[in-house]
């Protein structure tokens, strides 16, 4: 397997340079190559590799009919890497290779952690802009929240865990130019061997290969989190008459009562089909009325009562954001990526028995 890995990330590193010599920065996309791994052990040994075997093997590309590329720049986005540190590597990432003619300048190897235009892109040791990566080795941090426009090449070591994994991290590459995906299998792993012989099946339908998710509908906590966002889109968009921000105060009519009626008798009767617990209906069923009275409560004794707060000084919003103080009704989450707040812990040291304020040693 390492073998394998050591001879694909040198033809692609390699063939890039070629490219990159005869078109110039148009070949740049595909000038860092882009490393995914299913674990930190797989990484941090394809590390060691890219240092050592792939980096000697490059400076003698040229014999085989590629180009030689002098050391490249490494980089990872893993979890080993600091919040501080995942910003600076994303901007290194953004970094293009310089033109041609630059490149026909480069003298020696750069040291890895030089801030030159480095490479195969720039005079070593002249200053100008960060140097671009060459290699970045990842794990699934890539797959979320990295949308670097200008990436176009990519080796997966081993199929990721689940088709989702798979999709997600595939699509960074790509999005703005054509992307080429090279998956390395290990033949020892049956998994890796099923997905080899199934290949062009499996891509032509991996959509359909993406795994269910496990999750729990109209338990107690998820109606807390989100029954109230439910209720207020469905009554919301059920009318014209109730679409504007400032429209949540018109609910205090009789005119409101069949799209509350309606909207509640949908949600319960979802929850039924869903949970087929008659104790799981009634409890929704009882919130959304709880719901409804406190909303018909606001727009009653709320002047200017809107969905969300505006800076006006008139508009007093319904919906609350999570961070605004306690817990209400209508606390809505502005993603289903919120978790909670973090809690603040005050741990006491003292040993089981020990009066308070004694401190260490202080019996002894």
């Amino acid at each position: 397997m390492k073998a394998a890995l050591i001879r694909v990330y040198v033809a692609h590193l390699a063939a890039a340079q070629v490219l990159y010599e005869k078109y110039g920065r148009a070949a740049d996309p595909w000038m860092t190559l882009v490393g995914y791994f299913n674990s930190m052990s797989e990484l941090g040994g394809m590390r060691r590799l890219v240092d050592d075997d792939v980096t000697s093997r490059l400076r003698k590309m040229d014999e085989r009919g590629l180009a030689k590329r002098n050391r490249p720049f490494v980089e990872e986005l893993t979890s080993r890497k600091s919040s501080s540190e995942i910003p600076r590597v994303l901007s290194r990432l953004e970094q293009p290779f310089g033109s041609p003619a630059r490149a026909a300048q480069v003298s020696g190897d750069p040291t890895p952690g030089s801030e030159a235009q480095g490479g195969n892109a720039g005079t070593a040791g002249t200053p100008t802009t960060l140097r671009p990566i060459d290699v970045l080795l990842a794990t699934n941090m890539i797959s979320v929240g990295v949308d670097v426009k200008r990436l176009g090449l990519m080796v997966v070591t081993g199929q990721p865990k689940t088709t989702a994994e798979y999709i997600q991290a595939s699509s960074r590459i790509g999005r703005a130019h054509p992307g080429l995906v090279c998956v390395v299998y290990n033949w020892s792993r049956p998994r890796d061997l099923s997905h080899y012989e199934q290949f062009e099946h499996y891509h032509a339908t991996y959509y359909q290969q993406v795994e269910a998710l496990s999750v729990t509908p109209f338990a107690p906590r998820a109606l807390d989190r989100g029954l109230a966002a439910l209720l207020t889109s469905y009554v919301r968009l059920s009318s014209t008459r109730y679409s504007k921000n400032e429209d949540a105060s018109n609910v205090d009519s009789p005119d409101a009562i069949p799209y509350f009626d309606l909207a509640i008798e949908e949600i319960t009767r979802r929850a039924a089909a869903i949970t087929n617990e008659a104790g799981a209906v009634t409890r929704v069923r009882a919130e959304l009325e709880k719901l409804r009275a406190y909303w018909l409560r606001k727009a009653s004794s709320t002047p200017g009562l809107g969905y969300k707060t505006r800076n006006d000084g008139r508009t007093l919003g319904l919906l609350k954001d999570p961070e605004q103080g306690n817990w209400e009704p209508f606390t809505c989450l502005n993603s289903l990526r919120d978790v909670e707040p973090m809690v603040q812990l005050i741990l006491d040291e003292r040993d089981l028995g020990e009066p308070q304020g004694a401190s260490k040693g202080e019996n002894a």
